[in-house]
């Protein structure tokens, strides 16, 4: 599928911090050729799946820094703690975990994963020529499969040091316990209302008991609770910030283990500038 530039050129905005990183990440300083590369391995990583966020350019925006408070908490984190592991579900061509690999977060400590393994290919292709090196690990794999992230009871104490090496694993699994910060973005708006709780619970089983431990990210939301039409006869099931709050404070966690911040932000319209299209910013911290 190839898609002209004509049809996404109006796709093609980015703010300081994100021109700045590819700028960065890609090796191209200079303006023209840096636009000329992103279409280019845009037109790539459609062939792999023609996600319409793709045709967007959704993968030059970063999403990690729009909540800043959880970025910041996270990047922490990874700083102040040698043994801290980020996980990012759904990392389509892997820009959010290079970014806060460049702020300061050990790459080597970072776990990216898709259901497409084609997609860590154009990554490796769109950032060929980095001014930093990064070190960090890619899986493919379904969140639904249990072979790849079970679910795991959650663990009231630490596992002991040192951590499964990242590089070596083909599922999740293996962390069971031992993740500091898990990240998914535009990730959850795929699946039922049921199985947003079931890789929700999936989630806590990873997550280190430890304090400050913390599950982030962002998706298409509504302010009501219920379905969107997303395209054509597609839907997506859309929680509110309440119902998401309630979700992991009762329903995956128990009252008074996690901290949870949940807000929306209009991000326009959406099927021929019809319809309002919410995303959903949150966090869940560990008590």
């Amino acid at each position: 599928m190839t898609v002209t530039n004509t049809d996404t050129e109006d796709f093609y905005r980015l703010d300081e911090h994100e021109l700045s990183f590819l700028k960065g990440a890609t090796g191209i300083t200079d303006d023209d050729a840096l636009k000329k590369h992103i279409f280019e391995m845009r037109d790539v990583a459609l062939k792999v799946y023609p996600y319409p966020c793709i045709k967007r350019l959704g993968f030059i925006r970063l999403k990690m820094p729009k909540n800043p408070e959880a970025y910041e908490h996270v990047l922490n984190l990874g700083k102040n703690d040698p043994n801290a592991i980020l996980i990012e579900l759904g990392c389509c061509l892997g820009n959010d975990v290079r970014n806060i690999a460049a702020a300061g977060f050990p790459s080597q400590n970072i776990l990216a994963s898709d259901l497409r393994s084609g997609f860590w290919d154009v990554s490796n292709q769109l950032y060929c020529n980095p001014t930093g090196d990064f070190k960090g690990s890619f899986i493919p794999g379904d969140a639904l499969d249990p072979e790849f992230l079970d679910l795991l009871p959650q663990l009231t104490e630490a596992p002991p040091p040192p951590p499964p090496v990242l590089s070596t694993l083909t599922s999740f699994n293996p962390l069971h316990g031992y993740v500091s910060a898990i990240h998914t973005g535009s990730f959850f708006h795929l699946f039922s209302e049921e199985h947003q709780l079931f890789i929700a619970r999936k989630f806590a089983g990873l997550l280190s008991p430890k304090a400050g431990s913390m599950i982030f990210g962002c998706h298409g939301s509504q302010p009501t609770k219920g379905f969107m039409r997303a395209s054509g006869s597609n839907q997506i099931f859309c929680h509110t910030p309440e119902s998401w709050e309630e979700m992991w404070t009762t329903q995956v966690f128990k009252p008074g283990q996690v901290e949870v911040k949940a807000w929306l932000k209009n991000s326009g319209k959406v099927l021929n500038n019809e319809t309002d299209f919410w995303m959903l910013y949150w966090s869940v911290k560990r008590l």
